[in-house]
């Protein structure tokens, strides 16, 4: 997210979080172009007035003529007409005008998530074990199993990506923040609890390359 009024966009990263996202921060074009470019993100949300007298549509421009396809939510207080034909136009996937309702705001994040790619089912399963993405709930062999925040996200990008290979690197760009201060052996930890609460046999080790989620989703 690229968001020049600090309070506002504190608060915006705390109530995605408390949504289960993990959210980089910054507050000026260039930041906002530098992570844009070198992270793979879900969904980039971008302020139109940034500091300089820039326009955070010139970083969406640019990635659209780098070929990204990554879904792009204008959050501005330019409301006028023109303005949101300019957005759109110049490669945005949706345009939403400052003041608004968080709850809208999580409701379009949620829309634009699932353009790029095939949709994403709300219930996922993969062996005995059942994830149900809107109400966070996961179930084993039918009965609830409880997890925190950061389980349950690092288990969803698992169901999302069953039978592939994962790094610890990829793991933590993914889960967390990039300025948190998470190590390598931070993945460990959370695979290790995940383990004892779901079954030994679910996240397999691939020694040298990281983890593989196992099971037919």
């Amino acid at each position: 997210m690229v968001e020049d009024e600090i309070k506002l966009g504190r608060a915006i990263k705390r109530g995605l979080e408390q949504e289960g996202y993990a959210v980089d921060l910054v507050h000026d074009a260039g930041d906002g172009q530098a992570y844009a470019e070198s992270e793979d993100y879900d969904v980039i949300i971008l302020d139109r007035m940034l500091p300089g007298g820039q326009d955070g549509l010139d970083i969406c421009r640019k990635l659209r003529q780098r070929g990204s396809n990554t879904p792009v939510i204008m959050l501005t207080a330019r409301d006028a007409v023109p303005d949101r034909i300019q957005g759109l136009d110049d490669g945005a996937d949706d345009y939403l005008i400052k003041p608004f309702a968080f709850a809208e705001l999580i409701a379009r994040i949620h829309a634009l998530g699932r353009r790029p790619k095939e949709v994403i089912d709300t219930e996922l399963q993969f062996g005995n074990i059942t994830l149900h993405t809107n109400q966070k709930a996961v179930l084993v062999d039918g009965k609830p199993v409880q997890l925190s925040k950061k389980e349950f996200a690092l288990l969803e990008y698992f169901a999302h990506h069953p039978n592939q290979i994962l790094s610890k690197q990829q793991l933590i760009q993914h889960v967390w923040d990039f300025d948190a201060d998470i190590l390598p052996n931070t993945v460990e930890v959370f695979v290790r609890s995940l383990r004892q609460k779901l079954g030994p046999d679910v996240i397999e080790t691939v020694r040298g390359f990281g983890y593989r989620l196992k099971g037919k989703a």
